[in-house]
Formats: C-alpha cells, sequence, structure tokens
C-alpha cells in the first residue's frame, strides 16, 4: 500500500500523471472517495501521463463513460483512456445490463470514480485509490 498527502490540485494531478506513465493497456484503476475528493483531477492526471489532452477530461457523472483517445496536440494517441463514473448506477447489474463490461476487453486504459458501486466486477489487478481530505489537504491511498 502507497499512500499520498497532497495539498492543492495541482499535487493531486501530478500523483494522477505518475501512474498514467506507467499504466499499460488493459490496466484499470478503481476510484472511491466523496464528492469533490479529486477523482476527475486524478484522472486528468493519469490522461496527461499517458500523453492525453488533460483538458478533455470531465466527470462523466451523466454520460457514465468519456473516451480520450487525443493527444495535445490532436493527434490519436496509441492507447485510449475510458473514464467511468459509476454514481448514478444500482449496481453491478446496471453496468452490465449497459454493456460496459466490454470496456475492460478494448485495449484501454479504464480509470471509474465510484468504483465500489461494481466491485464484484473489477478486473483482478485493478489498483485500487482511495481519496479523502477537506480543503486543500488530501490523503491518497493506494492499494
Amino acid at each position: 500500500m502507497a499512500k499520498y498527502i497532497t495539498t492543492n490540485e495541482k499535487q493531486t494531478q501530478d500523483i494522477g500523471v505518475k501512474f498514467g506513465k506507467d499504466a499499460k493497456p488493459g490496466q484499470v484503476f478503481a476510484l472511491d472517495g466523496d464528492l469533490g475528493a479529486g477523482k476527475t483531477v486524478f484522472t486528468r492526471g493519469v490522461a496527461l501521463g499517458m500523453g492525453l489532452n488533460p483538458d478533455d477530461v470531465c466527470s462523466p457523472t451523466f454520460t457514465i463513460v468519456n473516451e480520450y483517445d487525443e493527444t495535445a496536440d490532436g493527434k490519436t494517441a496509441p492507447v485510449p483512456l475510458f473514464h467511468f463514473d459509476t454514481y448514478r448506477l444500482e449496481d453491478s447489474d446496471d453496468f452490465i445490463n449497459s454493456g460496459l463490461d466490454e470496456y475492460f476487453d478494448r485495449g484501454g486504459v479504464c480509470v471509474i470514480e465510484w468504483s465500489s458501486v461494481i466491485e464484484d466486477l473489477l478486473p483482478k489487478g485493478a489498483v485500487h485509490i482511495r481519496i479523502t481530505g477537506t480543503g486543500d489537504m488530501r490523503e491518497i491511498e493506494v492499494t
């Protein structure tokens, strides 16, 4: 288990960058934490670390999944990022019935906000990341 402490959004994003640089096709990052904890900021960092345009990253609360495959210079990246927000789903059956589980086999990197909703579906080897904190202080625990 690793633990990080951040005191601003840039630091939270920078930790995401570190994970994005090391991400391989098929990697799943399972994020959990309170509303406003920094899950989307962390995801922007993952995108940046993967060479994607972080400005495109926004919370997919209503769309459930956003796909990112464009680099900052407008080219198509070799590995896409699939960014999920499962907050609005009831359970893993909703995820499966929507066909979202198929993303796990598409060769991209998956970042799943509110991953505890689909805990039983997460692939073996998923990296679990819990972000907690108030104000500017964040604690990021990785297991």
